[in-house]
């Protein structure tokens, strides 16, 4: 163990997230009292307020997962927002870090963030060796520039800032918006609104032929607490399954958990984004760690998650599918 989180005071930002909140729980099933903001208390695009923050609070270790995230529709609708909250977002966090003596920050990427066609899978050194996929730029580019950020930290002041490239991820405080989502949840939500409804198809984006690797979002958050005990190095670290599988192939799966029966249809006239998306995860499992949580058993429980908290919370309706 290369850095011990015992004692430590340490600040989840983006606590409320899938992410943020999965490395909060997992903190504290290890007995550590992590600290938080609460929503609306602190805009973190706020220098002057973010560094007040870290005055006062003095946090020894910063996971940085706050982010603005979404799938495709919302990152192409909304591309200066993508880049600015991002960008903002992570410069202040990155450099109040500096300012006040954190001793180790973690920064989030995602593997989304690789060139389009990076060959498969993809390794870390593949970064920025390539044009990166339209629908996703924006963010692509923030994240980027987090990463450039905390390896500069690094490289000038030396301090102990590391980065990790998760892949794309699913469970409990996902955002299941049909309209702002991910392709899992979105799918997920739009199928059980299916079989609520008895209708005898859905719509599904693009081909169905696409790949995309998945990880729980609890295998996540174990993964990095390893992280920051065992790793620092200036090279980002891919965090995923190693697997992937096509959409035809998930949508099959989440019809399978959810029990609808009807016919899927493919509408090729959206976009299918990257062809092909699945992490190297090598240097990460030489490391010594592996997750645990297959796809199949990984739905049945977010599902479940999704009927007692957003299902029952907002009444679906068949209008739109």
């Amino acid at each position: 163990m290369l850095y011990d989180l015992a004692r430590k005071r340490i600040w989840v930002a983006g606590h409320n997230g899938m992410v943020g909140s999965a490395v909060f729980r997992a903190l504290k099933a290890r007995g550590h009292e992590p600290l938080r903001v609460e929503r609306g208390l602190l805009d973190l695009r706020n220098a002057e307020a973010v560094q007040n923050w870290m005055k006062e609070n003095r946090p020894d270790v910063i996971v940085l997962a706050a982010a603005k995230v979404g799938g495709i529709l919302a990152n192409s609708s909304c591309p200066a927002d993508f880049l600015y909250d991002n960008i903002m977002i992570q410069t202040n966090v990155i450099h109040s870090a500096y300012l006040f003596d954190v001793e180790k920050l973690l920064f989030l990427g995602s593997t989304c963030i690789y060139p389009k066609f990076a060959e498969q899978p993809i390794k870390e050194e593949a970064l920025l060796t390539g044009p990166l996929e339209l629908t996703n730029e924006p963010y692509a580019v923030a994240k980027i520039s987090g990463i450039k950020l905390c390896q500069a930290y690094r490289k000038q002041h030396g301090l102990d800032f590391i980065c990790a490239l998760p892949t794309n991820l699913y469970g409990p405080n996902d955002n299941f918006e049909l309209n702002s989502s991910h392709v899992l949840p979105a799918l997920l939500r739009k199928v059980h609104e299916a079989k609520l409804a008895e209708a005898p198809t859905i719509s599904v984006w693009g081909s169905g032929t696409p790949r995309r690797e998945f990880m729980h979002v609890d295998d996540l958050a174990d993964g990095l607490l390893f992280i920051l005990e065992n790793y620092s190095d200036a090279l980002h670290l891919n965090v995923g399954v190693g697997e992937d599988i096509t959409i035809n192939e998930l949508v099959d799966v989440i019809s399978r958990v959810v029990g609808f029966k009807g016919r899927i249809v493919y509408d090729t006239s959206k976009p299918d984004g990257t062809p092909r998306k699945c992490s190297d995860n090598t240097r990460l499992r030489s490391l010594g760690w592996r997750p645990k949580i297959d796809l199949d058993s990984g739905i049945a429980d977010v599902y479940r998650w999704f009927l007692a908290n957003v299902a029952i919370a907002n009444p679906t309706s068949a209008r739109g599918l």
